[in-house]
């Protein structure tokens, strides 16, 4: 443990993250939208992917004993498991040792599994390390979205957030064409095109780990666990490099925070925070992550099935048609991320979700009707998806703005697990058999259910959505350390030191921690 880890249970009052708001967009935000936000574009290769090769898997001569029910249901099933449990796991460790060192170890893990998934002689094999990717790549939701949020200006939070919560789809688009090449035996031979997807999932997550090393701690964690000298260290470089590469010098901060430094938060204190404190913020979040679940569960769990049950379409050419909705989700969070800083969270959460789940009822309606074919179903879809991308990355900003910063990584880690098991395991349940009947009523229900849990999504957004644009997070929700006005002053009455160059101490720090 160094001295400034030893230094807790001293109250401090500080300007670091008024600081780190007031920041101009600049290169160095570039750097850490590509070291943090680039996994987002593997997780979606990753689940493509493997939908895509299922039939390929299972076909003799592919090295692989194992039927496309078992890639599709049980390794699927594994994979989302690993991620719920993963995101429960790391997102705890992350609130108690940091960003930097958990989204450095939970990106190990996932490169790692993906490089041994890519040797597979089994079917355990296989199935075992689908589960280890998913515990890797759930606690990077934890991890990633913390840190973001933590080191991205206030201005630009949304916006940010949203365009690399969406870049799943980029990796979908990614996937998509590459399992179309993987399928091709006269490019390929039947038992390496797919070994060759993970491994080069394997390397791209090496080389982002590589551009990760450059990512630094957030000052806010540093600041409040009783690191501030390393969070001075930080926050004076990040300024002296947006000054540098913006030519001109920086605003003046305005606001101070006064927090009482502790080393960790009970895991008790974190519940209580959560569900007693911010109970209407947690109906919110339980809302938006099921709501979409729900809705993309009703789409891409049947896309295959629809288009070769209804409309014939090759098995080896629906990869072109998810390429495409795959382009649409990504577009959604491009070109809406800027109204969530500017027209704000309540209307465009609320909004996004309503608009993408009236529209699904729509597409219902003229499937039903016999008016579409796979071509104008699948537009209908992107309409659908523009708008839901939105808001489904929105559901992830929401949890990671809306509550404390001693408890971020884990109140992403639940939410996240809780939207991921309802549509890893509930949805597949639900939408496959409805979806895979080729009875057309069972689909119109199908897309029904998704739409009516996003409107009503949406309709809680409306009441319960907070107004957090262009807020710090420390005025969206206080820190469990933060000290009333009333605590400074008693205590400023008592004690007079002076503190390191993070903020002004107004406890010595020799004082017991918390």
């Amino acid at each position: 443990m160094t001295t400034a880890e030893a230094e807790t249970g001293r109250t401090v009052t500080t300007n670091i993250p008024a600081r780190l708001d007031r920041l101009p967009w600049s290169r160095w935000h570039w750097t850490i939208v590509i070291g943090l936000g680039t996994v987002w574009i593997l997780d979606g290769l990753e689940v493509t992917v493997v939908g895509n090769i299922a039939s390929r898997l299972s076909e003799p001569g592919s090295g692989l004993s194992i039927s496309s029910g078992q890639v599709t249901g049980t390794a699927a099933a594994l994979y989302v498991a690993g991620a719920c449990i993963g995101a429960l796991f790391w997102g705890r460790l992350t609130d108690r040792f940091g960003r930097k060192k958990l989204f450095m170890i939970t990106l190990a893990v996932y490169l790692a599994a993906t490089a041994l998934t890519a040797i597979s002689f089994d079917a355990w094999w296989f199935f075992l390390f689908r589960f280890l990717t998913g515990f890797g790549i759930g606690g990077e939701y934890a991890a990633i979205n913390s840190a973001i949020d933590e080191l991205i200006p206030a201005n630009y939070r949304g916006r940010v957030d949203l365009i690399i919560n969406g870049s799943f789809w980029v990796g979908a688009v990614g996937g998509s064409l590459l399992s179309i090449l993987a399928l091709n035996t006269s490019f390929l031979a039947a038992d390496v095109g797919w070994r060759l997807t993970f491994a080069l999932g394997a390397v791209l997550a090496l080389v982002i780990l590589l551009v990760r090393r450059h990512v630094p701690e957030s000052p806010r964690w540093l600041l409040i666990h009783g690191r501030d000298r390393e969070a001075e260290e930080v926050v004076s470089g990040i300024e002296r490099q947006v000054a540098r590469d913006k030519g001109e010098e920086l605003p003046e901060p305005h606001g101070e925070i006064t927090i009482h430094q502790r080393r960790s938060v009970s895991f008790v204190e974190i519940a209580r925070t959560v569900f007693a404190d911010y109970r209407r913020r947690s109906i919110l979040g339980f809302s938006l992550f099921i709501g979409q679940a729900f809705l993309y569960n009703a789409i891409t769990f049947g896309f295959g099935a629809i288009l070769t049950k209804f409309y014939d379409i090759p098995s080896d050419h629906t990869g072109y048609y998810f390429a495409v909705i795959a382009v649409g989700n990504f577009l959604g969070p491009l070109l809406l991320g800027k109204l969530f800083d500017t027209v704000g969270r309540r209307v465009m959460i609320s909004s996004t979700y309503l608009l993408s789940g009236l529209l699904l009822f729509g597409t219902a309606w003229l499937f039903g009707n016999g008016s579409l074919n796979a071509t104008t179903l699948t537009a209908c879809w992107c309409v659908v998806l523009f708008f839901a991308s939105a808001g489904a990355s929105s559901a992830y900003l929401t949890v990671s703005e809306v509550f404390p910063m001693e408890t971020r990584a884990m109140s992403i880690a639940f939410f996240y697990a809780l939207g991921t098991a309802a549509g890893g395991i509930s949805g597949p349940l639900l939408f496959a058999d409805l979806t895979s009947t080729g009875n057309t009523g069972d689909t119109v229900l199908a897309f029904q259910i998704g739409a009516g849990l996003m409107c009503a999504a949406g309709l809680v957004a409306a009441f319960l959505a907070v107004n957090a644009e262009r807020r710090s997070l420390e005025d969206i929700a206080k820190p469990l350390t933060a000290v009333t006005q009333k605590a400074k002053a008693a205590t400023a009455r008592g004690r007079d030191g002076r503190g390191g160059p993070g903020g002004r101490d107004v406890t010595p720090p020799s004082s017991s921690p918390a």
